[in-house]
């Protein structure tokens, strides 16, 4: 199976939301869109995580360091946050 790449994936992952908030549906089918759901908003931020790596290294200049500082990242409508490093260029 191929990998599906990550406009895919938030598509995909946005049309669950929208279904699940305007269906009413059982709770065995809830559960089962809640965790496809979860594992494409994991799938996301990987790819995420991987392009912010990518970058990391194009825009690091010959033989400096980095410097990080935590990243709050908003996960969605529940406000949840989650820390990051985010690495900082001058």
């Amino acid at each position: 199976m191929s990998e599906i790449k990550f406009d895919q994936s938030l598509k995909q992952l946005e049309k669950l939301v929208e279904e699940m908030e305007e269906e009413e549906m059982p709770l065995e089918k809830s559960l089962r869109k809640y965790e496809e759901g979860i594992g494409l908003a994991r799938s996301c931020l990987e790819k995420l995580n991987q392009a912010e790596k990518r970058i990391e290294i194009l825009k690091k200049p010959a033989g400096a360091s980095p410097e990080t500082r935590p990243l709050e990242v908003d996960l969605g409508p529940d406000n949840e946050e989650m820390d990051r490093e985010e690495t900082l260029r001058e």
